[in-house]
């Protein structure tokens, strides 16, 4: 049992939690990290980070050691099937507000682990390892947890508790905090190959999304490697979905026959698309994962989890250290479930539909708005605003609960 009350508890290792950690050590604030699992997750999953994340990042210490295990990815390009490519964009184009014009292409686990290997030797900083979270209570000024760890029952108290312990969150779960939304009747199978997709397309972008009526495809460039996403009809059952035909079929419409093609891994997943009812609930607080799922096209998941987590560690450092008072919090979820809402959830659900259009006139819209956004420099870089989740981020900076 821990006898100490900390002043923050962070349930959840991942980059999310790992992200907010840092942040309060930065601040001079003892944190705890609970992780349910033995160590440090090793998932590739979240692979994008956007220009603004890397520019708070880099306020951390943490961009150049993450730039230096990734791939500078500085366009982004949109094709059809039907119609080949049809607009590419370069994120120099938004340099003057980003210090970091380009995606970087790293898997999370690189970033988590850097996290650990700086704040680890702070006596501020402290994270228990096979320690589950079983249950969350609160009283006016406290929050109590129940822990599983090795075996053993223990309890936690903290001041304030932030909930970043992934979709199925206990924290949230534990507290009756609704997630409310849908799955997707498809599912999204990725496969990665070394496949060199620069010599096969010349010109294709590091990001590439390409629309199809009957099979949309994207493609992401990782170091050595390559991702190709491709959705699985409902009618597919997962052991299709996963057999070495329907794997190398998939593959073979983006790739011809006559070249090699080893598939390094696969991964068949489903899609979701809910957010939490709410991001606090008294003295706890959801970010990332626990607050908010949705589809991954356009990287806006881990990113708009990292967004939540440093929105949420200015607020509570300010108000461990008596600058604000609690009133401030109740911003958080004002300012990043609206942005969830309008930008995250509305943005992945609009990049799909785009990409899998089956109706001329929805096709022929989103060809003109990439053909509008290429010709007109203004239109072009308010694109880039967007995907890049600036737009996102002024629109959660302008609201206020008072």
């Amino acid at each position: 049992m821990s006898q100490a009350v900390h002043p923050v508890i962070i349930a959840g290792a991942g980059p999310v939690g790992m992200v907010a950690a840092a942040d309060l050590v930065r601040q001079n604030i003892p944190v705890l990290v609970l992780e349910k699992n033995e160590g440090l997750g090793s998932e590739s999953r979240a692979s994008t980070f956007h220009p603004p994340t890397l520019d708070m990042l880099d306020s951390l210490g943490f961009a150049q050691k993450l730039i230096a295990q990734g791939l500078k990815a500085p366009t982004v390009q949109y094709s059809s099937s039907q119609d080949g490519v049809l607009g590419t964009f370069n994120f120099e184009a938004i340099s003057d507000l980003v210090k970091h014009p380009f995606r970087l292409q790293a898997e999370q686990f690189k970033l988590t682990r850097i996290i650990l290997d700086d704040i680890s030797g702070s006596p501020l900083f402290s994270i228990v390892f096979g320690a589950e979270v079983r249950s969350v209570e609160q009283s006016v000024d406290r929050v109590r947890l129940a822990v599983t760890n090795g075996g053993r029952n223990e309890i936690y108290e903290c001041d304030w508790l932030i909930g970043a312990d992934g979709a199925n969150s206990m924290v949230r779960r534990s507290q009756d905090m609704e997630f409310e939304g849908f799955t997707w009747p498809e599912r999204f199978l990725v496969m990665t190959t070394p496949v060199d997709f620069t010599e096969l397309r010349p010109g294709v972008s590091s990001v590439s999304y390409v629309a199809d009526p009957d099979r949309w495809y994207f493609l992401l460039q990782i170091l050595g490697a390559w991702r190709v996403m491709m959705p699985v009809a409902a009618e597919v059952t997962d052991a299709e979905a996963l057999s070495e035909d329907y794997v190398s079929s998939s593959m073979r419409r983006v790739v011809p026959k006559e070249i090699e093609c080893p598939i390094l891994h696969t991964t068949l997943y489903r899609v979701h698309q809910r957010v939490a009812s709410n991001f606090r609930k008294g003295r706890s607080f959801l970010a990332g994962d626990a607050a908010h799922i949705n589809n991954p096209l356009g990287g806006m998941g881990m990113n708009g989890g990292i967004h939540d987590a440093l929105n949420l560690t200015s607020k509570l450092g300010a108000i461990i250290r008596r600058d604000a008072d609690e009133g401030l919090l109740s911003d958080y979820d004002l300012q990043r479930r609206t942005v969830t809402m309008q930008a995250i959830q509305g943005d992945t659900i609009r990049n799909k539909k785009n990409l899998e259009a089956r109706d001329e006139a929805d096709r022929a819209r989103f060809r003109a708005e990439i053909r509008a956004a290429v010709a007109d420099p203004e239109k072009g870089r308010q694109l880039l605003r967007r995907i890049a989740m600036l737009d996102s981020l002024d629109r959660a900076a302008a609201l206020h609960a008072s």
